[in-house]
């Protein structure tokens, strides 16, 4: 045997049996108390929560830029100089058919 170690004595069976009554008893309920609420049980609704609120938020938005840009349409660079080249024709013949029928 190691030195400095002590054996363990084992305790007499009416005192183990007290042992076993009071750590039994640690664990009952009182009839009066009232009921935990389980914090699972709440994290679980707040996730449902934000859940649904992030899909309704989402829907509502994109349901407001669709109708604020109902009517534009989005064109590449090639695209927007080739209108406003068209534009311009459109601006001199406009401005030049005036001048020679007046």
């Amino acid at each position: 045997m190691v030195q400095g170690k002590f054996k363990k004595a084992k305790l007499p069976a009416s005192v183990q049996q007290k042992q076993k009554q009071k750590n039994a008893k640690a664990f009952t309920r009182r009839s009066n108390a009232p009921i935990q609420a389980k914090k699972t049980k709440f994290n679980e609704q707040q996730k449902i929560k934000n859940a649904i609120s992030k899909t309704v938020n989402k829907s509502v938005e994109n349901e407001l830029r669709s109708r604020a840009f109902e009517g534009q349409i989005k064109l590449s660079k090639a695209q927007e100089a080739v209108t406003k080249h068209h534009q311009a024709k459109a601006q001199v013949a406009a401005e030049a058919a005036p001048s020679t029928s007046a």
